[in-house]
């Protein structure tokens, strides 16, 4: 139980996630909206000895229906009825934020507004008169810069007095609108909940305290008349009449009246906002409203000439105008500005992909090269200590040469291990693309790669849901929405799969150490650009058959001014990517690695018994050399390999795991013929070769940009586990491992994603596009690899 609900929302860009980083740290989750695949950000607060919740609303310009975040965002609002919902605006672009805002206002009383970005606005000339402004929009006004921690405690404290106001009415107060307080301004709430003296005093943080006291003058001037608290635009006599006449209707409707607030309900009945007509139509006796909606539609625009919705558009934005012309003050003349002149040339007509493919190529640099230290720490505690434990501890227990160690060992430590050895550079990549993002540059990379995506009749705003997938595909997959036209949501569906998204990145960084050890950021860097030109000439194919249309409607974005990335943001944005990764390590990867390790163990045709039989001979074996001659033109036919890649249609990051369990097979049996590590002694390895994996990290940070600090050292010894994938691709390959290794990297990047994501490619498109997408990937995946072993072959042979 909370002690209140916070609501955050804001445009696009205006570092509201920065204030929901602040308010709530590291207590953040990160789940799905009810319903629907789209991230949904939710958090706690603790402030003063209270507990409050904080909902990260998807940024948004507007709370129509055109779009699923402007559906989630609205209908929260409406449903959920947050306590306050603070709308963060980007104080050097206050016109354009203030459409959203003057929504929300008109929708709930209950509206705290955030000036964020303040020291930017300054820097610009920018001044704002808080206080006329908060009088003007009945709201109160905090001037934050939230990534330097400037107004958050008096923001922090202004939300807390505005809870604890609407909490304390909550008993004599009807939901959203109604009642005695309907719809009062939230300073006044906190005022009248702010008493003056006693032990209840000491709750109310001073900063709140002295926020309304000063604010208090400005609040007797409002109408008292609690109804009248949520006009905030004036849309003319003739629009406020027809307003004023179904509020009426929808005030006596007590269904209705008792969920939305008449004034807004009203607007977006007039509007014809779909989604909002529909649920008014749902509603048993509404009869009476939908006509005199009709009714009243059809005489305004008869009476001014154009839609209804696009008449209160303007008259929103004339007001706005207005508003920020009489509060806010401006320099004669917009200078050209520092993110101005880095935009000539980062988003420049010639120099802008080149310039982007060597960001990514530096990204990729830093996550192999880099982060490798540090794989190798990891792999060196678990393959050392920790086993020797796990192995000492089951011989404690009477366990030892049982099938539970080798499930245990051999299964669980051995498979998820496998895959935890890679965090280092998943961190390592989202580090990279948190500062890229964060600072404003991905942004610019989605501009510059709109026009060469135009170039080949492709919707350049087909890059964004592509850029998702990166990280994942699921997601994508949901992100392909914000695309009108149908086909070229379908046609964006079936190319964002072939983005390699971060559960691949393991497999590439393996197979380069094992085979390419000193071209590992080349050839990871290289598979991502094989999976974005695969996706640009398929696209390009099906753009102009299946998929042809017109002339695709122009993209439009907005580039957010350049920004230094914030060590706590950063670190956030790290942690929330890589923990899903973590959790899926606890989850799915465990349980694939107990069944794959009982079906090693299960016997099919040989003498052996559970737990003690050759792998060979092994159910899992059996059933994987079945499929594996489908591989063998591409250079891998070992049942290993094949297997490998059939778990991996449950996840990507299952291929790491399987290879690491099936392959240590190979590996001689371990023997503890001298004495485990104790625990200090453990705990000593791996702080002294984690202060090495540090040292030579640093190391490694110049030399991705051609920067050695020391002479070439002698390179690892191979460990067994890459030994034993060396020598079975050399097998298979007939004496091209590299090629082989190339080609099965190839496959990974493109073949058939994970469950998860075709059961939202058949949510999305339906059954007959998530077969074509499955098959077709499959296909294409195999083409291609076929092409790079084969033809290499002839290239080198």
């Amino acid at each position: 139980m909370t002690d209140g609900t916070i609501a955050l929302a804001g445009n696009p860009n205006t570092g509201k996630s920065t204030v929901f980083n602040a308010l709530t740290g590291a207590h953040q989750h990160v789940g799905n909206w009810p319903g629907k695949t789209v991230a949904r950000k939710s958090g706690t607060w603790k402030y003063d000895g209270r507990t409050f919740s904080i909902v990260d609303l998807p940024g948004t310009y507007s709370l129509s229906a055109y779009s699923l975040e402007e559906i989630i965002a609205r209908n929260y609002l409406v449903d959920e009825r947050p306590d306050v919902v603070v709308v963060v605006v980007d104080a050097a672009n206050i016109e354009r934020n203030l459409y959203l805002a003057t929504q929300i206002l008109e929708m709930r009383g209950a509206v705290i507004i955030a000036l964020n970005m303040a020291d930017a606005a300054a820097k610009r000339g920018v001044k704002i008169d808080t206080s006329e402004l908060s009088r003007r929009l009945r709201a109160p006004v905090v001037e934050t810069t939230a990534s330097k921690g400037r107004g958050m405690d008096e923001l922090k404290a202004v939300i807390v007095a505005a809870v604890e106001g609407a909490r304390a009415r909550t008993d004599d107060t009807a939901p959203n609108g109604q009642g005695s307080d309907a719809g009062t301004h939230p300073l006044t709430a906190a005022r009248s909940a702010m008493p003056a003296t006693g032990e209840q005093a000491t709750r109310t943080p001073p900063l709140g305290t002295a926020h309304a006291k000063r604010l208090a003058p400005d609040l007797d001037d409002y109408a008292t008349d609690p109804r009248q608290t949520a006009v905030v635009v004036d849309y003319g006599d003739k629009v406020e009449a027809e307003i004023a006449t179904l509020s009426a209707l929808i005030q006596d409707h007590a269904e209705l009246a008792a969920t939305h607030n008449p004034r807004w309900l009203a607007i977006k009945l007039l509007e014809s906002d779909p989604e909002v007509t529909a649920k008014v139509v749902g509603i048993p006796n509404t009869e009476a409203i939908t006509t005199q909606t009709a009714a009243a539609i059809a005489r305004l625009e008869d009476g001014l000439g154009d839609d209804v919705d696009t008449v209160i558009a303007n008259a929103r934005y004339q007001w706005i105008h207005t508003l920020v012309g009489e509060t806010v003050e401006r320099p004669p003349i917009d200078e050209v500005t520092l993110s101005d002149r880095i935009d000539a040339v980062v988003t420049h007509r010639l120099l802008g992909i080149p310039i982007f493919l060597a960001a990514m190529w530096a990204v990729f640099k830093l996550t192999t090269d880099v982060s490798a230290p540090y794989l190798d720490w990891i792999a060196g505690v678990i393959e050392g200590p920790f086993t020797s434990w796990t192995i000492q501890l089951i011989s404690l227990l009477g366990l030892s040469g049982t099938w539970i160690e080798g499930l245990i060992v051999d299964g669980i430590v051995a498979g998820v291990g496998g895959v935890l050895v890679f965090v280092p550079v998943l961190l390592s990549l989202y580090l990279a693309l948190a500062i890229l993002e964060d600072s404003g540059y991905m942004a610019r990379a989605a501009f510059v790669m709109d026009r060469l995506m135009r170039g080949f009749g492709l919707h350049g705003k087909s890059f964004l849901p592509m850029l998702v997938g990166f990280g994942c595909t699921v997601p994508a997959i949901y992100a392909t929405r914000t695309l009108r036209d149908e086909r070229d949501r379908i046609l964006t569906g079936l190319l964002v799969p072939f983005m390699s998204c971060g559960a691949r990145l393991p497999v590439y960084v393996l197979f380069a150490t094992v085979f390419f050890p000193k071209y590992g950021g080349t050839v990871v860097f290289s598979m991502y650009l094989v999976g974005v030109l695969t996706a640009v000439v398929l696209g390009v194919i099906l753009k102009r058959s299946l998929f042809r249309t017109g002339t695709p409607s122009p993209f439009v974005m907005e580039l957010p001014p350049y920004r230094v990335p914030t060590p706590r943001g950063v670190a956030l944005h790290m942690w929330s990517r890589t923990s899903s990764f973590v959790h899926k390590a606890w989850t799915i990867i465990l349980v694939v690695s107990i069944i794959l390790w009982f079906l090693m163990a299960i016997p099919v045709g040989g003498e052996g018994t559970l737990g003690h039989t050759p792998v060979e001979d092994s159910l899992f074996a059996r059933a994987s050399a079945v499929v594996a001659p489908l591989f063998s033109p591409l250079g891998f036919d070992s049942w290993k390999a094949a297997g490998a890649l059939l778990t991996g249609l449950v996840a990507k990051e299952v291929v790491v795991s399987t290879m690491a369990q099936v392959y240590s097979a190979d590996m001689p049996e371990r023997h503890l013929e001298e004495p485990p590590p104790t625990l200090l002694e453990g705990l000593g390895f791996a702080a002294s070769s984690f202060v090495d994996a540090t040292i030579e990290t640093i190391k490694a940070i110049p030399a991705v940009f051609g920067i050695r600090l020391s002479d070439g050292e002698p390179e690892e010894p191979p460990s067994a586990l890459m030994q034993s994938i060396r020598a079975d691709f050399n097998r298979s390959s007939g004496g091209y491992p590299a090629l082989a290794a190339l080609a099965f990297m190839v496959f990974v990047l493109l073949y058939t994603p994970c469950m998860v994501a075709i059961a939202a490619a058949r949510h999305e498109y339906g059954a007959k596009w998530m077969w074509t997408s499955a098959l077709g990937q499959f296909a294409i995946a195999w083409m291609i690899a076929f092409a790079v072993f084969q033809g290499g072959r002839l290239l080198v042979g």
